[in-house]
């Protein structure tokens, strides 16, 4: 594949040009050991890195364009130097023009939120597929091409793999998209460029502030996504979250929204609740689906509601719902021979592992132990580590403290800062086992019949990082297979 360089800079706010804009594109990077003859190099600013100290290295491996906002001192007169206003922002506009615009070709639909992204994009793609469409997804756990299965390294990836990625799903004869839409990605402008028919808000709650510094810049980087849909799109908010309203203040798309609490174009009820799934009534007619609790309700109505506002059939809707199984690691479950049910859920907010607990609370008869395995990953967001003991503290019988992705940090210190939310009330049954495979063992050993033993936090993922390395860790091997060993 190759581009004009004049074409590829359609909609890239120049500042200057020097050297020759008619050269031709093989392919663009902003990493610089992948630059060579024919890329197109963009320096782009990072959190921690700042591409414009590769520029030097891009031309060494032989790159000729340099797209920057900052002109290094010395030009080489073979090298094409593009000044622009914003590296990030052109690489979004550049990668799309570079690709043939692949998402103009989709029906494409972004899911954003603090919880629920992944299980909604992903039961998206399932209900699609089951109704006989060609359907791309791009999420946490994996992307897929139709049936085929692209390994995922980020929930929303950059700029070039995001449209690489879209371009082959066109090619492949996919008519519709459903990707998840992380705040880092808007505030690193991923997804500019990207041309959405719908968009869907869940909710917001306590995550990611080491990144985003605040909850209020948290929150507005998650209302850009709907600032920037066209207005022949439509944004589907939850009725249910004090946020929603505020996310869609400035957009122009139509505005539906989707509750079970409050008013709301779409509306549902939870009729029973068990392990088994979920009866719901949504829109005056009841449906039985295989996922569990009120959270995923919420989730269901929203692929409902997107399902008919994409004009599909709503009965066709609620028959393909009851076939839908939940997303890998959230809120999966098993029972032993003697009845212990053990689950696993991705839940690592204080919010999302609030949900989990209230949810198995509600089935539970209270005859039985509730038994929590969780963490806090390193690296990340502090903060939130008291927060979600103090809840795994009050809604479980025991809690185990653990080691998550510990990353750069001791994973004892972690646990520390976790057990400061812990109120004293609850010292006595809270534990801390540092190793997360004893922990998830321990917690099997002490579970008798009829128990519940919940392992959150890392859900679908089969590693456990620790000093920059990835360990292979699988919590529902670790614990499915020690229970149904019993």
């Amino acid at each position: 594949m190759a581009k004009k360089l004049n074409d590829i800079l359609t909609n890239c706010p120049v500042r200057s040009i020097v050297g020759s804009t008619e050269k031709e594109v093989h392919s663009i990077t902003f990493d610089s050991r992948k630059a060579q003859a024919g890329t197109a190099f963009f320096a782009v600013r990072g959190q921690l890195v700042d591409g414009h100290a590769f520029i030097q290295s891009a031309v060494g491996n032989g790159c000729n364009i340099v797209f920057c906002e900052l002109l290094p001192d010395t030009l080489p007169s073979n090298c094409t130097f593009i000044q622009v206003e914003n590296s990030a922002y052109s690489l979004a506009m550049a990668a799309a023009n570079f690709f043939d615009h692949p998402s103009k070709k989709l029906i494409l639909v972004g899911v954003t939120g603090t919880n629920g992204k992944t299980t909604i994009a992903t039961l998206l793609h399932q209900l699609f597929d089951l109704s006989g469409y060609a359907t791309g997804l791009i999420s946490t756990i994996c992307n897929r091409i139709g049936h085929k299965e692209i390994p995922s390294t980020h929930t929303t990836p950059d700029p070039i793999a995001l449209n690489s990625l879209l371009q082959q799903m066109v090619l492949a004869g996919c008519t519709y998209a459903f990707m998840e839409v992380s705040s880092h990605a808007m505030a690193q402008m991923r997804t500019f460029g990207l041309s959405f028919s719908g968009g869907i808000f869940t909710n917001l709650t306590h995550d990611h502030l080491d990144y985003h510094g605040s909850f209020a810049a948290y929150r507005d980087a998650k209302k850009l996504f709907f600032d920037i849909l066209p207005k022949d799109a439509f944004a589907l908010i939850n009725a249910d979250d004090k946020n929603g309203r505020f996310i869609i203040q400035n957009t122009k798309a139509s505005v539906y929204s989707f509750g079970l609490l409050n008013d709301a174009d779409f509306k549902a009820r939870v009729i029973e609740n068990q392990f088994e799934g979920l009866l719901m009534n949504i829109q005056g007619k009841e449906v039985f689906t295989r996922l569990i609790g009120r959270f995923n309700a919420s989730n269901l109505l929203a692929i409902y509601s997107a399902a008919v506002l994409l004009k599909l059939d709503q009965s066709e809707v609620l028959r393909q719902m009851s076939l839908l199984e939940s997303a890998e690691g959230r809120f999966e479950f098993v029972r032993s021979s003697n009845q212990i049910v053990g689950i696993v859920d991705y839940a690592h907010t204080p919010d999302a592992l609030e949900n989990v607990l209230k949810t198995i609370n509600e089935i539970r008869t209270r005859n039985e132990k509730l038994i929590t395995v969780a963490g806090a990953g390193g690296d990340r967001d502090r903060s939130k580590r008291p927060e979600m003991a103090k809840v795994a503290a009050e809604l479980s019988d025991i809690l185990i403290l653990t080691s998550d992705n510990p990353r750069s940090e001791k994973p004892e210190e972690i646990i520390a800062e976790m057990r400061k939310g812990v109120p004293p009330l609850h010292y006595k049954k809270t534990l801390a086992i540092t190793d997360r495979r004893e922990a998830i063992h321990a917690a099997v050993s002490m579970a008798n019949t009829g128990d519940i033993i919940l392992v959150a936090g890392k859900g679908h993922e089969k590693y456990q990082e620790i000093n920059g390395v990835r360990y292979q860790f699988d919590d529902k091997k670790e614990l499915f297979e020690r229970l149904l060993d019993l």
